[in-house]
């Protein structure tokens, strides 16, 4: 399973349409993190599944979307202000741990990256608008094969980024 991982886009739409046309082909979900500051029903959303972030007050979006993934396992999809990413992971963890998920997608805060804690997989795919810390924009594609999880990042041009790349064992998907 293939999943197209996006955030904080706040506004841009022809690059929303362009990344998903881009992968089209390859992925079997596209979800967008939060702070899209599009209406719910806007055509460059088309596709993806989305949640509310901070900037968000024209769409009438979920807060959290809990996403059953192929093999089994769950994938828990926030924006991240609400369990303060900015300050630690142990709240969108312990969220993820309350909702039985086993990857957990988020944005806010701008910077891409993903790690392996306690079990579960956090994914942040950066900002393929605003990024912060690193210069590239950026978005992610999270490849399941069984129990093995591989996190690719990519510039909002769909150049590679070598040094973002992770690969780790989840328990919980087969």
């Amino acid at each position: 399973m293939k999943i197209l991982i996006i955030s904080d886009s706040h506004g841009l739409t022809d690059e929303l349409q362009m990344i998903a046309k881009r992968h089209a082909a390859e992925v079997d979900m596209m979800i967008h993190c939060g702070d899209s500051e599009l209406e719910t029903n806007h055509p460059a959303l088309e596709g993806y599944k989305v949640v509310k972030g901070n900037c968000d007050f024209m769409g009438d979006f979920e807060e959290e979307l809990l996403l059953p993934l192929d093999g089994g396992g769950k994938l828990f999809l926030t924006h991240g202000h609400l369990h303060g990413i900015k300050q630690s992971l142990l709240q969108v963890y312990y969220r993820a741990e309350e909702l039985g998920a086993d990857i957990i997608c988020f944005g806010h805060s701008h910077i891409p990256g993903s790690e392996l804690l306690r079990g579960k997989l956090l994914i942040n795919p950066g900002s393929v608008h605003l990024p912060r810390v690193r210069k590239e924009r950026s978005y992610a594609i999270l490849t399941l094969d069984g129990s093995e999880a591989n996190v690719q990042f990519f510039t909002d041009e769909g150049q590679a980024i070598q040094d973002l790349e992770n690969t780790v064992t989840l328990e919980g998907i087969s």
